[in-house]
């Protein structure tokens, strides 16, 4: 008898705070509600420009520059028709994706192994290197420009693509994510197993590390995408033929050739941002997957 009261009251307490618990999540929150609608209206904010670009394009120059347009018109193709008259825009997208995908390829496994080396490795001026590595993400590109260019100048990799893709594989921001990713999710037992099992520490790297670090790969992939697709300062020094420009290049070449043609001005700024649109609407969640990883511990 006194094992079923007990019981009887233990259950009777959990459904009463299971209650109470469900009834205090449901309760309404004049906060919440303010952060909700923060948070609303600054997506709203931040999706207004692409819209309006979008909704631009699409439209003739006189309207975009008489009036505020909200929806869609009928004037895309002929803008598109007159922008690739006098800009290959098609050829500045091959440019620009060649060199982002190879630089987030190089960028990410380079990047990736350089981590691994400085968190499960110990040498002599581990953390002065690594210190420098943290001092270069605080130097501005415009800087650092100067430097850049004097390297290129002596390899002779002026008007080259090759010189927008070799940088790519010194890059800070993926050291400084990987090393501690690394740190937290490869345990030093499993690498000492694949040491006892004769791994060399090459295979160890790509066959045991690398798949386990996807998660903060491919978030900082995306950033190095991004930031390689958007790049401009860097290619207007490097790169003299038209054939070899960029998006960000041939966009500014559109500019200058159509000043007062905004429908292809705006076709032209539509279409770079496409393939950005993309990336980010399908990998957006391995961004959120990988800065959130290790945030919570079961």
């Amino acid at each position: 008898m006194s094992y079923s009261a007990n019981y009887s009251g233990a259950t009777a307490k959990n459904l009463n705070s299971n209650f109470y618990t469900v009834k205090k999540k449901g309760r309404f929150s004049i906060g919440r509600a303010i952060l909700y609608v923060f948070m609303t209206a600054l997506a709203v904010i931040c999706f207004l420009p692409f819209y309006f670009m979008i909704i631009n394009c699409t439209h003739s120059s006189q309207d975009i520059a008489q009036k505020l347009l909200i929806f869609p018109g009928l004037e895309f193709l002929e803008n598109y028709k007159r922008m690739t008259l006098l800009v290959p825009i098609w050829k500045g997208m091959a440019n620009s994706l060649m060199i982002a995908v190879s630089a987030t390829i190089l960028s990410g496994y380079f990047g990736a192994l350089t981590s691994f080396g400085f968190a499960k490795y110990k040498f002599k001026g581990k953390e002065f290197l690594f210190a420098i590595v943290l001092g270069s993400l605080i130097v501005p590109q415009q800087i650092a420009l100067a430097g850049i260019s004097k390297v290129i100048y002596t390899l002779g990799l002026v008007d080259n693509r090759l010189a927008l893709i070799i940088p790519a594989m010194a890059n800070p921001a993926m050291v400084f994510f990987t090393r501690y990713y690394i740190q937290s999710a490869v345990s030093d037992s499993v690498l000492e197993s694949a040491r006892m099992d004769g791994c060399s520490e090459f295979r160890i790297f790509n066959s045991i590390v690398m798949p386990m670090i996807v998660p903060s790969l491919a978030t900082m992939s995306i950033f190095t995408f991004i930031g390689s697709w958007n790049s401009y300062l860097l290619p207007l020094f490097i790169l003299n033929t038209q054939d070899k420009y960029t998006m960000p290049l041939m966009t500014a070449l559109a500019k200058g050739v159509y000043q007062n043609d905004f429908g292809a001005v705006y076709s032209c700024i539509a279409m770079s941002m496409l393939p950005i649109i993309v990336v980010f609407s399908f990998c957006s969640k391995y961004i959120i997957s990988g800065l959130t990883a290790g945030a919570v511990k079961e």
